[in-house]
């Protein structure tokens, strides 16, 4: 929470009128390589809450981030959300899904 809160803080200062969406797609991209899961997660956050546009690309960073950390099950759950969403998926989100559960050794669950 005081992180999420560091991190709500930091993004209202870089984008007082919403972010643009490459720009996102940018820092969470970033972020991921960083295997900086707990961000990317805040960032995510951040952008339901103000209900800023979300789209595959963010949600195949943040799920990336899962497969760097060997977080399955998290990504599993993304996955889910963009389906409950209406977002398409692409090969990008695909792999990282199917990266994420082969690293936490649940490579069957990748093939749901």
């Amino acid at each position: 929470p005081a992180q999420s809160h560091a991190v709500f803080s930091a993004l209202y200062r870089a984008f007082p009128n919403g972010p643009d969406p490459c720009a996102s797609t940018r820092i969470l991209s970033g972020l991921a390589k960083q295997r900086a899961l707990d961000v990317t997660e805040a960032v995510l956050a951040w952008h339901k809450l103000n209900k800023y546009e979300l789209n595959c690309y963010h949600y195949s960073a943040v799920i990336d981030a899962c497969a760097k950390a060997g977080v399955w099950a998290k990504a599993l759950k993304l996955y889910s959300k963009m389906a409950k969403n209406e977002l398409e998926t692409d090969t990008i989100t695909c792999s990282a899904v199917i990266s994420a559960c082969e690293k936490g050794g649940q490579w069957e669950s990748a093939l749901l």
